[in-house]
């Protein structure tokens, strides 16, 4: 049986989430049909566009995305402190570029008189579109929602798009977040896809690439340069901050220099067409976390395998399933010991 959705996503406990989506049939509805020969592979280009529309409404940011031609994956961070800044016609602005609105609310931003029931009914919806603005769920429905609605105008047809509702886990710490991530942005490399990052399309990490200096053109040549490295994203895309605790940051708590050395170690180690030749010199994320290189190469490869609903040390999960009256086992228990020293 699912669980709720408000036992598997509580900002409390962690901002970071991963999510994934996957097309119905598991067909390919987004990328070349073999089959057929149709392609469908601009809706892709639908999806990177559209969560990056919805990130600059929704406090959400984006940490990591791979769309593949039957499924997608996302890291996602809730703003904690963007909705907590939020005016009440910031509420109002941003809920109105989802939907409708309301007309109570339309009367408050020009300015005009609101009777007593009227102050009462916008009171209400500001909470509830408050909530909303950093609700990962209504997130994802209005990603889903459109994606859908214009591939079956574009197919004439009616009917699912997605295969179900989209699956979750929590990230309850940095080892967990960096797994994650090298996972999602690693998608097409595992998938033998694609060769190197810089031609993993519709990967964050190749947006990230791209953006750096265009004298810095391989991820090797990261070593020289200095820990601040940060590439000109789009806002959508959340920063590297390089603090050291999930507690004590604003963005990704990791150096990005040290994290495209890593990626690019680990890329070329879990390539399919290579016997994977490692390094006695593993990258200084790994080092600085106590992570193994076997055990992080395996998270790499298999972290949907190895965790379900939630992702982080033993005793972390043990006591998010806990707080969230779960009966569920938590499934992961071998490599988050060895994940998390």
């Amino acid at each position: 049986m699912t669980s709720a959705r408000r036992q598997l996503i509580d900002a409390n406990a962690t901002p970071f989430y991963h999510v994934i989506n996957r097309c119905v049939r598991k067909a390919f509805l987004c990328g070349e049909d073999k089959l057929t020969g149709r392609s469908y592979e601009h809706r892709r280009g639908w999806i990177v566009d559209k969560i990056k529309a919805l990130s600059a409404i929704f406090c959400i940011d984006i940490c990591a995305y791979a769309v593949m031609s039957n499924h997608y994956h996302l890291v996602l961070k809730i703003d904690v402190d963007k909705a907590k800044s939020l005016t009440q016609k910031d509420i109002i602005s941003r809920w109105c570029q989802i939907t409708k609105g309301h007309v109570v609310a339309t009367k408050y931003m020009n300015g005009d008189d609101l009777i007593d029931g009227e102050v009462m009914l916008l009171d209400a919806l500001l909470a509830e579109w408050h909530e909303r603005l950093s609700s990962i769920s209504w997130f994802m429905r209005c990603l889903n929602e459109e994606i859908a609605r214009k591939a079956n105008r574009e197919d004439e047809c009616k009917g699912a798009f997605w295969e179900g509702r989209f699956k979750s886990q929590a990230l309850l710490d940095e080892q967990a977040l960096l797994a994650c991530m090298m996972y999602v942005d690693l998608n097409p490399i595992r998938a033998g896809i694609a060769d190197s990052v810089q031609s993993s399309d519709f990967t964050s990490i190749q947006e990230r690439v791209n953006a750096l200096n265009p004298h810095i053109n391989s991820p090797q040549l990261v070593k020289t340069t200095a820990d601040n490295l940060q590439p000109v994203l789009s806002k959508a895309l959340a920063k590297f901050d390089g603090s050291t605790l999930l507690s004590q940051q604003t963005g990704i708590p990791f150096h990005f220099a040290d994290y495209l050395e890593l990626i690019d170690w680990t890329g070329r180690a879990i390539r399919l067409d290579k016997k994977g030749y490692i390094d006695n010199q593993r990258p200084k994320l790994l080092n600085e976390l106590g992570i193994s290189p076997d055990a992080w190469l395996t998270s790499a490869k298999e972290f949907r395998r190895q965790y379900s609903g939630i992702s982080g040390r033993w005793d972390s999960m043990c006591e998010f399933k806990k707080q969230h009256n779960s009966g569920k086992w938590c499934k992961g228990k071998a490599s988050s010991q060895a994940l998390h020293p």
